[in-house]
Parts: structure tokens; C-alpha cells; sequence
């Protein structure tokens, strides 16, 4: 969730949205954007550990199914994308929702597997890496010898700590750092929220059919479909929202250094929701990741 402004360009709003803007606006408007940022954050934990509690009837495709399914059929409704665009803005788009589904898919069985602390605290390493990408501050270097250090740690005090969900969400930070660039070409080719739109509907398509072969009918029974629609507004539609409210009102810098606590909340969440303890030497680790977020990311000049 690092730079999800995607949705925006130099382009005015259109009559369709407007209304909806004004409401969101005034909705929004009260609410200071750091606590903006920090409910974005907290909603998506709560929904993460929200779909682990689906595992168990439907399994992690099933889950991701669910999640992207109505994710897209929200955000569908709500902008309601045209589909005229040139090939180029489709090869955007289609790039832009496969590693979303990856990424999806990736965390959700990694989910399966490990703590969701540390799920998040690996997967954090993907938009970490971008921040670091082709710096030549020696201070960045110092920071990403944190981060490796508290991936070490990690390691160290593994404990029951499964490999195959180690490298899951090694996989799915990969796909977050693909997601953030992409992401960053979706925003110049598209306006307002038609491609995170179009990009959300690639990824249920890519996703739908892993959970129907692995769950199958068990996907439709109601507390199953009202649960997946709950995964879907705390970890998508609710935070992409508020991180774009946002990152209207605070500086890119001021919000990735809000966003390094992440890993630190999800612990948290884990610890208190699903009852997730970890080693000290893991809450190390997550703290020496949250450490050299914050300091990349403050370290990065802020757009004007």
C-alpha cells in the first residue's frame, strides 16, 4: 500500500464522480490525513486477519477469490470505466491487474503458512526495495542493511517459521514493488479510478478460477459471500480510499513514513485477533524493517 495514488492524472473530475467527490470531501475533510493513513492501515490488517478465518471453509485461493471478486464488482460499480483506450492503456491495465492477482495470491498462501506479522513485515521488503532502487546515499545503504539485517533475524528466531511461507511473501513483495511501479504508469494512462477499476476486474478474473477449482460451491453459502465482502471493503476499497484522501493533503514522504509502521500494526493485529505470538527476536526483526522504511522513506524528497 505504498503509493497507491494510481487513480489520478491532470484530468478533471467527470459529472459521474463528482457528486460521489463532494460526499467523500466532506466526509473525509474532518478527519486529519495522518489518521487517514493510520485507519487505512489498521483496515487492512483487520481484513487480512479477517480472510485467515476463511481459510479454514475455503482455502487461501478461495479467499483471494472472494476478496478481488467483490473488490472489483465495488470499484466497478462505483467508476464505471469506459473501455475505449488504445493499446497501450490495455497493456498498462492487463500488466497492472495480473501482479495484482499475483501479489494477492502469493500473500494469501504465504498467510496460510506463517504469522501475520511476519507475512507483512517480508512482504514490506518489495516497496523498501523500490524506495532503495539506484539511491546512491550511503544513508540508504545503511538502510538496507537494516532491513537485510532484520530479515536475518527473522530467520534466526524462526521457530515454527514454514520456508514455503518465507518465500510466498518474498514472492508477493516482488509483486509489491511491480504493483507500485506499475501502478505509477496506471495513473498517466488512465483517469480518476477507471484503471484501478479495470485493473482490480483483470485481477478477479485471474484469481476467480483458482477458488472455484479449489473451493467450488463452498464459496457460495452466505456467511461465505458476506465475509468475502468484508475482506474486501477493509482490505481494498476502504484503505485505497483513505490513502488517496490523503495524498491529496500530506506530502508522498510524510506518507510512506506513515505506512512504515505496517508490519508493526500487523504484528499487532496478529498478536490480538488470531492470537499470533512471535519470538523477541521477531519483534526485532519487524522493528529493524518499520526502522529502515521510515528513514527511506524520509530521506526521499518530497514532490512539489
Amino acid at each position: 500500500m505504498v503509493t497507491l495514488n494510481v487513480a489520478g492524472t491532470e484530468h478533471g473530475p467527470s459529472p459521474r464522480s463528482s457528486s460521489m467527490t463532494a460526499v467523500a470531501g466532506r466526509t473525509f475533510g474532518a478527519i486529519p490525513p495522518t489518521a487517514l493513513v493510520l485507519l487505512g492501515i489498521v483496515s487492512v490488517q483487520v481484513g487480512a486477519a479477517l480472510a485467515k478465518h476463511l481459510f479454514g471453509e475455503v482455502g487461501s485461493f478461495g479467499t483471494v477469490a472472494l476478496r478481488l471478486f467483490f473488490a472489483a464488482a465495488v470499484l466497478m460499480l462505483v467508476w464505471r470505466p469506459s473501455l475505449r483506450m488504445n493499446r497501450r492503456t490495455w497493456t498498462v491495465v492487463l500488466a497492472y491487474g495480473v501482479v495484482l492477482g499475483l501479489m494477492n495470491l502469493c500473500f494469501y498462501l504465504a498467510l496460510a503458512r506463517i504469522p501475520l506479522g511476519i507475512a507483512v513485515t517480508i512482504e514490506f521488503l518489495g516497496p523498501l526495495g523500490v524506495a532503495l532502487a539506484g539511491s546512491r546515499r550511503w544513508l540508504d545503504a545503511f538502510w538496507a542493511l537494516l532491513a537485510a539485517a532484520g530479515v536475518v533475524l527473522m530467520m534466526e528466531g524462526r521457530g515454527d517459521l514454514n520456508l514455503a511461507g518465507f518465500l510466498l511473501a518474498l514472492a508477493a513483495g516482488a509483486c509489491w514493488g511491480l504493483y507500485i511501479l506499475l501502478g505509477a504508469a496506471l495513473g498517466r494512462h488512465t483517469s480518476e479510478g477507471d484503471g484501478l477499476a479495470l485493473g482490480m476486474a483483470v485481477a478477479a478474473l485471474m484469481a476467480v478460477p483458482f477458488g472455484v477449482a479449489e473451493s467450488g460451491t463452498a464459496l457460495l453459502q452466505p456467511w461465505v459471500l458476506l465475509a468475502g465482502l468484508g475482506v474486501a471493503l477493509l482490505s481494498s476499497v476502504i484503505p485505497y480510499s483513505l490513502d488517496l484522501e490523503a495524498l491529496r493533503r500530506i506530502p508522498p514522504r510524510v506518507f510512506g513514513i506513515l505506512m512504515s509502521l505496517e508490519p508493526a500494526m500487523a504484528a499487532l493485529i496478529g498478536l490480538v485477533v488470531l492470537q499470533e505470538s512471535l519470538h523477541w527476536e521477531q519483534w526485532v526483526a519487524v522493528l529493524c524493517v518499520v526502522a529502515a522504511s521510515a528513514g527511506a522513506a524520509r530521506g526521499t524528497r518530497a514532490e512539489d
